[in-house]
């Protein structure tokens, strides 16, 4: 018998798992679905419980090591590991650290934050000025700016607050480190030398990825599928996956 499909899903910046949450009523059975926060974040849940747990910040949250020392339980070598935006940038940099997994999807992520097409390296920096000046402020720009892609921007926007509330999840510090990283990781070797398969799925109208940045995309979506598409990312995503470890059983 074929090992269970399991999906190990990771949130981005400014985001805990909690935006996992709409997806959860269209996955097929059998699929084992973990969502683990980032070091730092408020909630750590999977699709299956609503208890919550503190999920300590650390000592040196800009530590790519710390952050393996602290996520090692919860990314185990047997899932997928799924990483959307700077979810997808540390899953890639963490496989330099921890067992690869069975094959990494990038959703709504590439080698690098800011590419050609993309966000570019003054965009990043304006905002984190701005995240300087007022990190709750600028954090709910982000928002803003996420679910511009979207086919109804402002649902979007609602269904983001609705998930998540009006105050970010993680504390100034984790936050920092995070932009920290969408300046300066640089994926590129470590993608080409994975031994696992490696997927890159976004919205097609995704303001934040550069269009040369993917290959598989999704229609009507732009950053956020989650909260706008949340069945066919769900689809695509278990297609990806079983293709992956079960290329002749794949739907």
């Amino acid at each position: 018998m074929s090992p269970a499909l399991r999906l190990t899903l990771l949130s981005g910046w400014g985001v805990d798992s909690r935006i996992w949450q709409p997806l959860a009523p269209h996955w097929p059975e059998g699929v084992s679905i973990t969502t683990p926060d980032w070091p730092g974040y408020a909630l750590s849940r999977d699709e299956t419980s609503t208890r919550a747990s503190t999920t300590p910040a650390l000592v040196e949250p800009a530590s790519l090591t710390a952050t393996a020392d602290a996520m090692a339980d919860k990314l185990p070598a047997d899932s997928i590991w799924v990483g959307w935006s700077l979810g997808g940038l540390l899953a890639a940099a963490l496989t330099a650290h921890l067992p690869p997994p069975r094959g990494l999807i990038l959703l709504g992520a590439g080698a690098q934050f800011c590419a050609p097409g993309g966000v570019t390296p003054d965009a990043l920096a304006d905002f984190t000025h701005a995240f300087d000046r007022s990190p709750t402020a600028a954090w709910r720009h982000f928002l803003r700016w996420q679910s511009s892609g979207e086919p109804a921007p402002r649902d979007a926007l609602k269904q983001l607050h609705a998930l998540l509330g009006k105050t970010p999840p993680a504390d100034t510090a984790t936050l920092a480190a995070g932009l920290g990283w969408l300046d300066t990781l640089d994926n590129r070797a470590q993608l080409a030398a994975l031994p696992c398969p490696v997927e890159h799925l976004a919205g097609d109208n995704d303001p934040l990825l550069s269009a040369t940045e993917t290959t598989d995309r999704l229609s009507q979506a732009g950053h956020c599928p989650m909260v706008s598409q949340p069945a066919a990312l769900a689809r695509a995503l278990y297609r990806i996956a079983a293709e992956m470890t079960h290329p002749a059983e794949a739907p």
